[in-house]
């Protein structure tokens, strides 16, 4: 009602209703990237740290073009598909740990958006006590450092030893495809800050990283790679990297290997245990590369297993 004048005035004067109505972008920027779950009194904050375009026609092997276009198709995404990557703050009431921490300036505009969305998602990052990384890689681990220094201050960042010694030692760059060699500069540039400022403090897992949080080896993507378990209020969340790149294709055939892969043998034995155990016990899972929140489950089907993304809740329940 209180508009009726303004409206009234408007018509007297002549003045076209048009005039009322705004111009909006059609070029406005997406959404800030959060979702909420609860686990018991605990609660998980999926932020995104941003999206990727990924060439899986030219990483994932043995596939056939065919099958791979046919694959990504079931799931209406083309065989270049934009993959999130996706970033985990668990909140304990007492303590604030973040899984993984996204590329930082490593992707350019792709990546990097990590803090600006856990400030939208109500989250400082100097309120983060402990940075959890599933393994030393450019979109997981670039994001702890920008312009050589910490993103998270008052944080330890906690990574695998085996990880520490591969990536920050040149000498294994004989071990990895060339592809994969600028990994080396790229974990020197974005831990050294980190080391520097001593916050680096790795473990060997398996270990008990706090209680009802712990590291369970998955090897074979890098000598590293671990999978968080999370169980609190008779709840389990598995936060578990790269485990999956491209779900439409390495669900139904997890004998689909990325050329990411240090050990690729040993990372789809890895994969195989991890999605039989999952769709046995029914674990919530935190993906780094499902599309975003990454939140849901892995289901047995008729071909290997699916994804069953979590229901929107407005509670985060």
């Amino acid at each position: 009602m209180k508009y009726y004048p303004l409206l009234l005035a408007l018509l007297v004067s002549g003045a076209s209703l048009n005039a009322l109505a705004t111009p909006l972008s059609t070029q406005q920027a997406q959404a800030p990237g959060y979702y909420r779950m609860a686990l018991g009194d605990w609660q998980i904050t999926a932020v995104s740290d941003g999206t990727v375009a990924v060439p899986f026609d030219k990483l994932l092997t043995p596939i056939t073009p065919e099958k791979l276009k046919a694959r990504m198709a079931q799931a209406n995404l083309p065989v270049n598909a934009e993959t999130s990557i996706n970033a985990f703050v668990i909140n304990t009431g007492k303590q604030l740990i973040l899984v993984d921490a996204g590329a930082g300036p490593l992707f350019g505009d792709a990546g990097g958006h990590l803090p600006e969305n856990l400030r939208a998602a109500g989250i400082d990052p100097q309120a983060i006590d402990t940075v959890l990384l599933t393994h030393i890689h450019a979109d997981h681990s670039g994001g702890v450092q920008r312009e050589g220094k910490p993103v998270f201050p008052n944080a330890t960042v906690r990574v695998d030893q085996r990880d520490v010694d591969f990536w920050l030692n040149p000498a294994h760059q004989r071990d990895v495809e060339e592809g994969q060699r600028h990994t080396f500069a790229e974990s020197e540039r974005s831990l050294r800050p980190v080391i520097d400022a001593g916050k680096l403090s790795p473990f060997h897992a398996p270990v008990q990283i706090m209680p009802g949080i712990d590291a369970i080896p998955a090897a074979g993507h890098t000598p590293g790679s671990v999978i968080y378990r999370v169980s609190h209020a008779g709840k389990t969340l598995l936060l578990w990297g790269d485990i999956i790149h491209a779900h439409p294709v390495q669900l139904p055939q997890p004998e689909v290997a990325i050329h990411f892969d240090v050990n690729r043998q040993q990372a789809v034995a890895t994969r195989e245990n991890v999605l039989a155990q999952a769709a046995r016990e029914g674990d919530w899972i935190a993906a780094a590369h499902i599309a975003f929140p990454g939140l849901g489950k892995v289901m047995k089907a008729e071909e290997g297993y699916r994804w069953v993304p979590i229901n929107y809740s407005a509670q985060g329940k």
